[in-house]
């Protein structure tokens, strides 16, 4: 059976992924997915996935607050290299599940999204998923096996890797379009923060400036990787198990505790 749903009425403020905020000390970009519409009515349970920028952020502060959220798996997107900058070690109570999502060795696809600025975009979503499915694949696995307690999954800035992740996690449990949209812009709007807690350039302007040289937009690049989903090919190709589809459109089978 599915994850019994929350149920708030449509309107509700926890619709808006503003609401959603996780008050994390270091990070900007942190939130539950609880709270967001599903077509067949209610909402996602809250406090058992949540999306964020690169733990390595937080303070001691804010892992306890992290804790105290009542997570305790953390589904890292990023490269070997990148991990190997962080200069924390995580505490002893969290579970780290380290899923490399690009895949940067597969040189042939990255050849056309990597040097051009394209991998800071929805645009390269879809040809990930088709060409990479397996990569995604292992991320939900991830989310869907993780032991109990809240998941939460992240890349450096929790805005595309993570995107691409929460576009496909949403979409299996049947959330509303414009919902997953909104969730995604959610993190474009909160650029000047995001690059303020690490110290690294706000580069949503020239991200929206490629995109509109490729007559798009942020918004519309990301609603069309949405629009051109198949999700039935794409999980059939990703290698999920059966048990795993059903814990993630059931929403790990347990609503917020």
């Amino acid at each position: 059976m599915a994850a019994s749903p929350s149920v708030q009425p449509p309107g509700s403020p926890s619709f808006r992924a503003a609401e959603r905020h996780l008050a994390v000390d270091g990070l900007a970009n942190a939130r539950d997915l609880g709270g967001i519409p599903l077509r067949s009515g209610g909402t996602t349970p809250r406090g058992v996935f949540f999306r964020s920028e690169n733990l390595d952020q937080a303070t001691s502060a804010g892992w306890e607050q992290l804790r105290a959220a009542g997570i305790r798996t953390v589904v890292d997107l990023r490269q070997p290299g990148e991990r190997a900058r962080d200069t924390q070690p995580r505490p002893a109570w969290l579970t780290t599940v380290n899923v490399d999502l690009d895949g940067l060795e597969n040189t042939a696809f990255w050849a056309d999204y990597w040097d051009n600025g394209l991998v800071g975009t929805a645009l390269y979503y879809l040809p990930h998923l088709a060409t990479m499915p397996e990569r995604s694949g292992a991320a939900l696995a991830a989310l869907a096996t993780a032991p109990p307690g809240g998941v939460l999954f992240h890349c450096v800035a929790g805005r595309d890797r993570t995107g691409q992740i929460a576009l496909l996690l949403l979409s299996i449990v049947g959330a509303e379009p414009e919902a997953i949209v909104d969730d995604y812009l959610e993190t474009v709007r909160r650029a000047e923060q995001r690059a303020v807690a690490s110290g690294r350039a706000d580069d949503e302007a020239a991200s929206e400036a490629l995109c509109r040289s490729l007559g798009t937009s942020t918004e519309a690049a990301f609603r069309a990787a949405l629009a051109g989903l198949h999700l039935p090919a794409l999980l059939a190709a990703a290698g999920l198990t059966d048990l795993e589809l059903a814990a993630l459109r059931g929403w790990r089978q347990h609503p917020a505790g």
